[in-house]
């Protein structure tokens, strides 16, 4: 229907209901998309109502991600006060300014549709600030993107929303929290212009234990909306004049949703970041975390390619880490451990270990951490020789990188060679991170994990041959 035919009764709805609202905006900022209507959107819109109203002034919602949070709070709401009452103040953040300003831009394009500018024809952008980073109202309103850690000087707001404040990637770091959680207590609550009416929403999926939502709600005054994607227990969300019965078990959109699809999910991303992002349940990373009935063990496989890792030392010497070489057979359905050089070694033995080892196994990749004695080794190998090295820069901390792959274990998926020598090096200390003193086993195993979970995923596998 296009917006010249829309009925009244129509236009009235989307006026008058958020969640109405929210669920045909997205018609305007994603055409292709097709929305499928569920409760949790008109829950959420009941919080937000209050939050409009000045009946709730800090707000956080946890939920998982692909379900609309996004659209819901950064995009569609802040055009639907600006509706309402185009002289409002809207400050919206990010992780990203990337993707701060990406939703800056899908809120621009809504207030400028034609379906919006009939519903709120009041509602005129200013000529003189009609940018993707902020747009203002001819009544001085405005919404304006900045990301985590940005600065605001001179900047102030009524409706102060952050949206997923943390990278999933560096989240595992403490350093990186603590500067979110700074950031957003020192910077972003001091540019709030109206205590009394204004209001903070915080809208994430959960990723780490002591992450922003942990640190917020060890506070007063937040209302706390947690929506797990698979319901552990009966419970009733009611708020408002919303309601809904949620049974034990029940899935967050049933007719998009399916427990296999979960299922596998679990088991390719892990159970702790399924806990995390989709059941809003991050835990401690405390004691062991690769458990004893994960570890696989099999025969050399005949087909497959080989990849080679190593984690470097910077100096030799029993108080530091040893270097470690690890060769990797990648078959169809699994990641092989099929050899291991881990030893202390000054330079010079360590680039003849890389070349004969790569002589012996002919890998079709060599992956060398690019930092410490690394840099030296991936320039001249590189100069001297026709290895196939690539650099890594390691994202995260040493933590985060094996929880991003720890799924793989769980799956199954990584298995070690029967009977080899090395075997109860790796166990040790596979089993023992990370309260064990040396931990260079573990940083060239997620190496590899990380780097061909990440290439299976741009290029959908390799092609097996057999050797």
């Amino acid at each position: 229907m296009s917006n010249s035919e829309t009925p009244e009764l129509y236009q009235a709805l989307y006026r008058q209901d958020l969640a109405s609202f929210i669920g045909r905006s997205v018609e305007i900022t994603h055409p292709n998309a097709q929305l499928i209507p569920n409760w949790h959107l008109g829950l959420m819109a009941e919080y937000l109502n209050a939050c409009a109203r000045g009946e709730l002034s800090r707000l956080i919602i946890n939920m998982p991600p692909r379900y609309m949070k996004s659209h819901a709070v950064s995009v569609a709401w802040p055009a639907w006060l600006l509706g309402h009452q185009p002289s409002r103040q809207i400050i919206a953040a990010s992780y990203s300014s990337a993707i701060s300003l990406k939703h800056s831009i899908d809120a621009r394009a809504l207030v400028q549709s034609n379906w919006y500018r009939d519903l709120f024809p009041e509602m005129k952008l200013a000529k003189d600030q009609n940018q993707k980073a902020k747009f203002m109202t001819n009544k001085r309103g405005f919404r304006m993107a900045t990301s985590v850690g940005g600065t605001l000087t001179g900047e102030g707001g009524e409706f102060m929303i952050v949206d997923d404040p943390h990278n999933a990637i560096q989240v595992g770091s403490a350093a990186y929290r603590k500067r979110a959680v700074d950031w957003f207590q020192n910077t972003f609550m001091t540019r709030q212009d109206d205590l009394k009416k204004g209001c903070y929403v915080v809208v994430m999926q959960r990723l780490h234990a002591e992450d922003l939502t942990s640190k917020l709600r060890a506070g007063e005054g937040w209302e706390h909306l947690v929506i797990p994607a698979i319901e552990t227990t009966p419970r009733t969300y009611h708020f408002g004049n919303f309601m809904y019965v949620r049974t034990c078990g029940e899935l967050l959109n049933p007719k998009r949703d399916s427990a296999e699809a979960f299922d596998r999910l679990k088991r390719d991303i892990g159970s702790h970041q399924f806990a995390a992002q989709y059941q809003q349940q991050p835990a401690l990373a405390e004691g062991r975390i690769i458990h004893p009935e994960w570890l696989h063990y099999t025969a050399l496989p005949q087909e497959g390619v080989r990849v080679q890792s190593w984690d470097t030392a910077l100096k030799a010497g029993a108080q530091h880490d040893l270097s470690v070489g690890q060769t990797w057979r990648i078959t169809k359905e699994h990641y092989v451990l099929e050899d291991m050089v881990h030893a202390a070694m000054e330079y010079p033995t360590l680039k003849k270990a890389i070349i004969t080892a790569a002589e012996k196994y002919q890998p079709e990749v060599i992956l060398i951490e690019d930092k410490a004695s690394g840099q030296s080794l991936i320039q001249e190998l590189k100069s001297s020789t026709h290895l196939p090295i690539i650099a890594i820069q390691p994202k995260g901390d040493k933590l985060q990188r094996l929880l991003r792959v720890l799924g793989l274990f769980e799956a199954g998926k990584v298995q070690l060679l029967q009977g080899a020598l090395w075997l109860a090096e790796v166990e040790r200390e596979w089993l023992g991170f990370p309260e064990m003193p040396h931990d260079d086993i573990v940083d060239a195993t997620t190496q590899f994990l990380n780097w061909i979970q990440m290439r299976e995923m741009q290029e959908n596998g390799w092609k097996i041959r057999v050797l």
